[in-house]
């Protein structure tokens, strides 16, 4: 069990930082900027033609440009939580699942940087969606957030930037600061339009291969690409007011993403597009400039190199599985690999099944290929087709009377967008009804793709004869890497129904008891916490 932080841990912390480094100036300060629903590689320095990323290239160019940063989980809420603690999402409990709590002895990052004499604050998204019932203010820090602005449709109203100059003003006392830039762009909803509206030709765009190559959909990707370009720009702002001060060159910059594109296929799905990152990292005065890494690199190293580079000691180190990526991008030319697996992993996303079930899965990708293990393949990974409009039960649990809403208007692991609408309207098209099967329909316990020749991963390699020996390889590595996380899918199958036993704080979805619920009732876990929710008078189902 993980222990609270006290205070002759801060002491201690404290007393390591003074060991280190002469003066709290010899720190660097630390800006992360996080946008919210970005997969790689879709920023100009990685060669987008149809977005334009200064600040994102202008931290590759002065920095490392990483072509094959992965996240430690498809999703925002654990996501975040795992970069804040440093640890797999199947090692840090209710936090490690989406909407739900932030356990106060998990240790994270912030507090830790915080006790031993750093300025520490956020703006916008921290830690989110959930509650950090018992914590002072959100994991990531104190919020900055009272500068507003102007802003387009279905864009926050927050000026990130003006926010971050108040953190700024409000460091009298001049200490290295850790700043925490969660954007919600490009997270959903998008206006209709307003890329082609600012410049961005929906004709330009790249489609992905598991996407239907249409203009409803360019469109869309257009629009999503707008919403990455506004985060961008009060990156640059936040750039300037650092140069313009003499910050920049002794502050650690941290530019990248939760999870992937919000769109059927990418976010909450351990596919490349789910789980592959943009990232781009600078720190002018230790690293040298105009590289490009193509190293496998997890979100969690680097957490653990924020650690390092602070000279601060992560409590109970010892359980950080990440990797300190600082003396490589030091030494550039005498880097070794570090890696050669990163691992990805979920368990519930949003309210889309029965009983608000999940969809754990984890994965294992090497250089050339991606493994993808299903716990419950008999369970719909994007949602269930069908829910209730609206449903009674009685306090037996028992449903006393639900009307069925449309036949495919369940899949809620999709955040709900225009992209979707027309796969499911346009299914007449055989490619584009392929397309949202590969999407929604049940999959297979196993999984493996050659990302090499199909990044897009829809030819799956199990049981093609040729592929047995890396199927072995991948399979007995993710085995291995979760026994020694800890992972209790691997360790204790049937104690890892605790996963469905965390509140989910956000709002519920009522589902048919599907065939497999029925005809083995002892798979449905216990859920206390949900029985208390279940609707006992008519309501509508969001």
């Amino acid at each position: 069990m993980l222990k609270p932080i006290g205070t002759v841990g801060a002491l201690c912390l404290i007393a390591l930082v003074n060991s280190v480094g002469s003066c709290q100036a010899d720190r660097p300060n630390i800006l992360i900027a996080i946008s919210d629903d970005q997969s790689y590689p879709h920023a100009s320095a990685y060669g987008e033609q149809a977005i334009s990323t200064p600040a994102f290239d202008r931290i590759a160019k002065s920095g490392v440009l990483f072509r094959n940063a992965f996240t430690p989980a498809p999703g925002c809420s654990p996501m975040r939580a795992a970069f804040l603690t440093g640890r797999e999402v199947w090692q840090i409990r209710e936090a490690g699942t989406h909407a739900s709590y932030f356990p106060t002895d998990l240790p994270v990052y912030t507090q830790q940087l915080e006790q031993a004499g750093y300025h520490v604050g956020m703006t916008g998204k921290g830690w989110s969606p959930g509650k950090a019932l018992g914590w002072p203010h959100n994991p990531a820090g104190k919020s900055y957030s009272k500068h507003k602005m102007k802003s387009p449709k279905g864009i926050s109203s927050n000026d990130y930037a003006a926010n971050f100059g108040a953190f700024l003003d409000d460091n009298a006392d001049g200490k290295p600061f850790c700043f925490w830039y969660g954007a919600t762009e490009p997270h959903r909803v998008f206006d209709k339009g307003i890329g082609a509206r600012n410049g961005i030709d929906p004709a330009t765009v790249t489609v992905p291969g598991f996407l239907p190559d249409t203009d409803e959909v360019r469109q869309d990707i257009a629009d999503y690409l707008y919403e990455i370009q506004w985060f961008d720009q009060h990156l640059q702002r936040m750039l300037d007011r650092l140069e313009q001060e003499g910050l920049l060159g002794n502050t650690l910059v941290v530019v990248t993403s939760d999870n992937g594109m919000s769109f059927p296929r990418a976010k909450a799905n351990l596919y490349e597009y789910g789980i592959h990152m943009p990232l781009a990292i600078a720190w002018p005065q230790q690293i040298p400039g105009g590289q490009t890494n193509d190293d496998l690199v997890s979100l969690i190293d680097v957490t653990k190199s924020l650690f390092s580079a602070a000279g601060v000691a992560a409590d109970q180190a010892d359980q950080l599985p990440g990797i300190d990526l600082l003396p490589n991008l030091r030494n550039a030319s005498e880097k070794k690999p570090q890696r050669r697996y990163v691992y990805s992993g979920r368990e519930r996303h949003s309210s889309s099944r029965f009983n608000t079930l999940g969809y754990p899965c984890r994965c294992v990708r090497s250089n050339s290929y991606l493994y993808i293990r299903n716990f419950t393949p008999q369970r719909y990974p994007a949602g269930a087709p069908q829910k209730y409009a609206s449903a009674v039960y009685d306090d037996g649990g028992n449903l006393i009377d639900g009307k069925l809403g449309p036949a495919e208007g369940g899949y809620h692991d999709i955040d709900a967008c225009p992209t979707l609408d027309f796969m499911i309207a346009h299914q007449d098209d055989t490619v584009v009804r392929q397309r949202l099967q590969d999407a929604v329909a049940l999959r297979p316990a196993e999984e493996l793709y050659d990302v090499r020749v199909d990044p897009d991963c829809l030819k799956n390699l199990i049981g093609n004869p040729a592929y047995a020996q890396t199927h072995r390889e991948l399979s007995d590595q993710l085995t291995k890497y979760l026994t020694e996380t800890g992972d209790l899918r691997v360790t204790d199958p049937e104690a890892a129904h605790v996963w469905e036993t965390y509140p989910r704080i956000s709002g519920l979805r009522w589902f048919p008891v599907p065939a497999w619920a029925k005809n083995n009732p002892s798979l449905i876990p216990t859920q206390p916490w949900l029985e208390k929710k279940r609707p006992r008078k008519p309501q509508h189902n969001p």
